[in-house]
């Protein structure tokens, strides 16, 4: 074809995001770092996901309108380094098309051009060898030889060449990737992206395959595909059973993703999306009596227009400062509450938030100085697209760019309410250095990290990003680790304990920290966090 309308390039973006889909978990499996995380390839695939609902129903002929309404759904679904770079190079790609009705090959070149700059400018250390330099060279390619009557299949046939060429050189630009024996994941994901426009563009479509997932994450995308979006209104009665939010949050979470939970007096708000909604419902119905009930059918589609309290959110006073925390596991959100971080994002490492989860916790958090502690450094990134997207003019949005809980905590401890929002911005910045943070995991796959050889399923010891012991037993790992990590200057030992530890070891490692460092202060507590044995801080 030799030019692109609205519904031609609508094919060929879905069925680039359903050839990812594919191939996901092969693009995981190139991924680095041995332990059990929010890999590059579903990071990727579920910010595609979000970019396709999007325009599967959408009719337009115009191609700029459809790649607008495809990059907003990437901004908003973006999670993870990696799928919040693949949303800002489609960003730029709609840039790039703006007011083109139709879109011939010249402009198809232009347009990832501008995506590759725009990708560039979001990113404040780019780092060659992943998909930046994919993108960036295949792009440059196809400008360099584009012709004004050349096919799109032939564009996407030049990108393809040279974006294949590209991954091969990321281990000499990236030597983690040649110590590894791996190229770049996400520069893999793109091309599995390109692969699929270019079948698109061919008169082809690349349907969705489940057969290429996990059980697991078969289960994760059939919900987010073929579920229900649940939100419903719950007036809380003394006459049934008594409500106990944690406990009615965590079993709704094992139940649906995308879960919030919004309490004010005795209502309940819950927004989630679920397989069996039903199960839910009847759940819910133990503590009271339904005022509103909204059920849609994602796969359908419907109204999306979202339930809310008799008096909005936005109606109340904002208060002045809040704080916004991301944890997994309920003893670290109790911490969080204790030291004022008053909303929290459920995620971490092995689900990272979208930014549209940080855009509705900005809502939530309603003040006019917001304070955000990401505490991963795989979401940094997301948290910081979020403040962008922010549209309330009265809200200023700072990311406190926390890569660990523990350095999350001595941040947050900062705050000061009698400071101004730059003033705490600085110490609460400032104060991430103090922290040095570790912790303890399992290695999903042997591996070679730095010269030391990692097997799998043995507990490894990570401090800041560098794999420093491994052992089968979690607790040696833990006192190896803890050697390596605290020196003269050192003086508090903050432990986080993770849901795979019992009581018993919890008391035997108390007293052998005890023992071994008798001269400095620990607090050890639990976190329930999952796949972290332990995490540790060490001021």
């Amino acid at each position: 074809m030799k030019t692109l309308n609205g519904q031609s390039l609508k094919s060929l973006l879905i069925s680039g995001s359903n050839n990812l889909y594919n191939h996901y978990p092969e693009v995981d499996a190139l991924n680095v770092f041995p332990v059990p995380d929010g890999d590059t390839g579903m990071n990727m695939n579920l910010t595609l996901t979000s970019g396709s609902k999007e325009i599967q129903n959408r009719s337009d002929e115009n191609a700029y309108e459809i790649s607008k309404v495809f990059s907003r759904g990437l901004l908003m679904g973006a999670r993870g380094n990696s799928g919040v770079i693949t949303s800002q190079i489609f960003r730029g790609f709609s840039k790039g098309l703006d007011g083109l009705e139709e879109v011939d090959a010249p402009a198809f070149s232009a347009a990832f051009q501008k995506g590759v700059e725009v990708a560039y400018k979001a990113v404040v250390n780019p780092v060659e060898g992943t998909i930046l330099t994919v993108i960036r060279e295949s792009s440059q390619f196809l400008a360099d030889n584009v012709k004004d009557n050349m096919s799109i299949e032939k564009c996407l046939d030049l990108m393809l060449q040279e974006a294949r060429e590209s991954l091969k050189r990321t281990p000499e630009l990236l030597p983690v990737l040649k110590e590894a024996g791996v190229v770049d994941s996400g520069g893999t994901g793109l091309i599995r992206i390109l692969e699929g426009m270019r079948i698109a563009a061919g008169g082809d479509f690349v349907e969705r395959s489940q057969a290429t997932a996990t059980e697991a994450q078969a289960s994760t995308d059939e919900g987010e595909e073929e579920g229900y979006l649940l939100e419903f209104i719950l007036k809380l009665s003394k006459e049934k059973k008594q409500f106990n939010e944690n406990r009615f949050s965590n079993l709704l979470s094992t139940n649906g993703e995308d879960l919030v939970v919004n309490v004010k007096e005795d209502n309940v708000k819950v927004h989630i999306r679920a397989l069996n909604p039903g199960d839910i419902l009847n759940y819910a119905q133990q503590f009271g009596e339904f005022l509103k009930v909204k059920l849609v059918n994602t796969k359908v589609g419907g109204d999306d227009q979202e339930l809310a309290f008799e008096d909005e959110e936005e109606n109340k006073e904002k208060v002045e400062y809040a704080m916004i925390g991301v944890s997994a596991g309920q003893g670290i959100e109790d911490f969080f509450k204790e030291i004022g971080i008053s909303v929290v994002v459920k995620g971490g490492q092995t689900m990272n938030p979208s930014s549209e989860d940080f855009v509705s916790a900005i809502k939530k958090a309603n003040a006019h100085n917001v304070f955000i502690f990401p505490n991963n450094s795989n979401i940094v990134m997301a948290a910081s697209q979020a403040c962008e997207m922010v549209e309330d003019a009265d809200t200023n949005v700072y990311v406190i760019p926390s890569k660990t809980i523990p350095q999350g905590i001595s941040s947050a401890i900062m705050f000061n309410p009698e400071a101004d929002p730059e003033e705490n911005f600085r110490s609460m910045k400032a104060a991430l250095k103090n922290v040095k943070s570790g912790e303890v995991t399992f290695a999903i796959r042997d591996t070679e990290f730095n010269g030391m050889k990692v097997k799998k399923n043995d507990f490894i010891g990570i401090f800041e990003k560098d794999i420093v012991v491994d052992s089968p037993d979690k607790i040696e790992t833990l006192m190896t680790l803890l050697e390596k990590m605290v020196d003269d200057d050192s003086s508090i030992i903050t432990i986080l304990v993770g849901q795979d530890v019992n009581e018993e070891e919890m008391n035997k490692v108390t007293e052998m920290i005890g023992e071994k460092f008798s001269d400095l202060d620990l607090d050890i507590r639990p976190g329930n966090q999952p796949v972290y044995s332990f995490l540790i801080g060490i001021e």
